[in-house]
């Protein structure tokens, strides 16, 4: 920057004598010695206003001024000498002469610094590949949004919008202010999904007319709070971040093996049961950016469906059919797979809350038993290629009736693959075992922000809990890993990392928040941890694995082959019999003691209290 600099004024000095005597002029000794001076006095100048302290990528208007007054500054300097030189005798300089060179240094050394700010941003716009916004509100809060936003990845900002007439054709920060009615034009030139408000000094009406005048487009429409508030605290957990993996476990994840995300998926037709759940949704988002030839969406929750669906469809280059209905009813899973010719099926569709299924083991051993074999016997009898469970760490050695279902679900599986292998089919069945995700409906990671954002307390059940957590994204990507590595009835584990204690997790999270915790070492903190009790069911840790000597390897680091014992198909057969019977006799104790049994016997080759009350084969088992 200082060579340039030198180089630039050099050219400014002669060229303001060649201006004011209107040639190509070649000066004399005594004036090249001033236009030679002339960098020698301006360079600490240039010093003194930070010149060179600015990152020329970010450089910003206040750059701008402090080249002006560093040239001004010079010029004077450099004028004052010429005239001294003058007073010596000597021929010096037209009294013009000065006034052109401030106007070419001001113009020579302002535009080479924003020319290279321009060149610099150019690969990184290339390297661009996240979503264009627009911004609503040109003043000083849009202005340094539009700042953050450009020194970012995900989004970037194209223009502003305001209703001041005064500022529109007009650049703020480098960007054109538009008209609000030019939005159509702009949403289809630039390919605008996203508009920020930034009106923090408008009223709550006015800022309503935005929205609703907004939202009449086809964009995300998100408003930025006031900074008052954000440094009040207003809205600080609304803007914490969600914790990530790498903040959890110290861990990145894996790259996915694009060979194995494509292998079940791409050209292929694809059913996703419990589509409408946190799991299945990410599925779904998943699946069509995978190129699918067709997806088919399965939920019993028309509000779920009717998101989902709507989410997808606006990404999906394959047709998506949403169908409103159970897992557990057999002829229209029949109708879907026959008419949709379906090929791939994840069963994501449970139900997973343990308190809940702990308090209804009649619908919980209905939609995760029953419906996890409705599901896999309509795909074994229609032919579909290859069938992935999505289960859960709480089917080892279960302590509640949610986690039961689950290892009874992998039974099922397990069954079916047999079945496939031996009439030699050429199916898959496997099932998919992981732990907690963060974010997802049963998480506690929106609770806790709940019960932050109501001033706490935050209720732990014991201080020494301790959970697996995976982000739903890295988790999706392993089960459709998994899912092509199957060969069949396979109990597929996910490396979860180190397990997080919940107490220090819930702990961090009053801390991200800005405030403090209330205990007996700080009685004046803000929000109070409440240690409540374990709940029915509930252990204080999980495990994936029955034995840690059942684990192989696999092709791919972050997924493991589980080698458990399985039922024969008379075994399962007599239990699905057994079962159904309970259910139909509304037995909830007998259903829990069948399931809870069934799974610990698999499990240790014990028997759970209660076992000898009810009518079960024990010679099965």
């Amino acid at each position: 920057m200082i060579g340039l600099d030198i180089a630039l004024l050099l050219v400014a000095g002669w060229a303001a004598f060649a201006l004011r005597l209107s040639q190509w002029y070649v000066p004399n000794h005594r004036q090249l010695f001033l236009i030679l001076v002339a960098p020698l006095l301006a360079l600490p100048v240039f010093v003194k206003c930070g010149m060179y302290r600015s990152v020329i990528r970010y450089m910003g208007e206040y750059a701008l001024w402090a080249i002006v007054r560093a040239v001004t500054f010079s010029t004077v300097l450099w004028a004052a000498l010429a005239f001294l030189t003058e007073m010596t005798g000597y021929a010096g300089m037209p009294r013009s002469v000065p006034l052109l060179y401030w106007m070419l240094g001001t113009l020579m050394i302002g535009g080479s610094r924003f020319l290279a700010r321009w060149l610099l941003w150019v690969p990184v716009r290339e390297r661009f590949n996240g979503r264009q916004v627009l911004i609503y509100g040109a003043g000083d809060a849009g202005r340094q949004l539009s700042a953050s936003l450009g020194q970012g990845r995900d989004l970037f900002p194209a223009g502003f919008l305001d209703d001041a007439k005064g500022l529109h054709g007009t650049d703020v920060g480098g960007l054109r202010v538009y008209p609000p009615d030019a939005l159509p034009k702009l949403i289809e030139q630039f390919d605008i999904r996203d508009v920020i408000v930034t009106l923090p000094n408008v009223s709550n009406a006015r800022r309503r007319e935005v929205v609703a005048f907004l939202e009449t487009f086809p964009v995300r429409v998100r408003i930025l709070p006031a900074v008052a508030d954000i440094a009040s605290g207003r809205h600080l957990v609304n803007m914490v971040r969600e914790v990530s993996i790498s903040d959890l476990l110290g861990r990145d994840p894996v790259a996915a093996d694009r060979t194995l995300m494509g292998h079940c998926i791409t050209g292929k037709r694809v059913l996703v049961t419990g589509a409408g759940g946190s799991i299945g949704a990410e599925l779904c988002r998943q699946i069509v950016a995978l190129a699918p030839a067709a997806l088919v969406l399965l939920d019993s929750s028309e509000h779920a469906l009717y998101q989902v669906e709507r989410h997808i469809s606006a990404q999906a280059d394959c047709v998506v059919t949403p169908c409103l209905g159970s897992a557990e009813d057999a002829p229209l899973l029949d109708a879907l797979i026959r008419e949709s010719g379906i090929q791939t099926i994840y069963h994501a569709a449970a139900h997973k809350h343990v308190p809940l299924v702990e308090a209804n083991v009649i619908e919980g051993a209905r939609n995760n038993v029953i419906g996890t074999f409705t599901v896999a016997d309509a795909a074994f009898r229609l032919g579909v290629e290859t069938f992935v469970l999505i289960s859960t760490d709480k089917a080892v050695r279960p302590t509640n009736v949610m986690g039961a279902t689950k290892r009874c679900a992998e039974l099922i599986v397990q069954d079916f693959a047999r079945r496939a292998i031996v009439g030699t089919t050429g199916q898959r069945f496997c099932a998919v075992r992981f732990g907690n995700v963060l974010g997802s409906s049963g998480s506690v990671i929106p609770l806790f922000k709940d019960q932050i954002s109501q001033g706490g307390p935050i209720t732990l059940t014991h201080e020494d809990v301790t959970r697996y957590f995976m982000s739903i994204h890295e988790a999706v990507e392993l089960v459709i890993q998994a899912g092509s590595l199957a060969k069949g009835g396979e109990v597929f584990l996910l490396d979860m990392g180190e397990p997080v204690k919940i107490a220090d997790l819930a702990r961090n999270m009053i801390r991200l928040a800005g405030h403090s915790v209330r205990d007996e070492h700080n009685p004046e903190g803000d929000i109070e941890i409440l240690v409540t009790g374990l709940r029915p069911g509930e252990k204080l840790y999980e495990e994936l694995l029955i034995a840690s000597a059942n684990a192989r390897e696999t092709l791919h680091p972050k997924i493991m082959r589980a080698d458990e014992p399985c039922l024969t198909s008379e075994q399962m057969e007599a239990v699905l019999g057994q079962l159904q019977r309970g259910i139909d006799a509304r037995d909830a104790e007998g259903v829990r003691a069948l399931l809870m049994n069934i799974a610990l016997r698999m499990d240790t080759g014990e028997r759970a209290p209660g076992y000898d009350r009810r009518a079960i084969a024990a010679n099965q088992f």
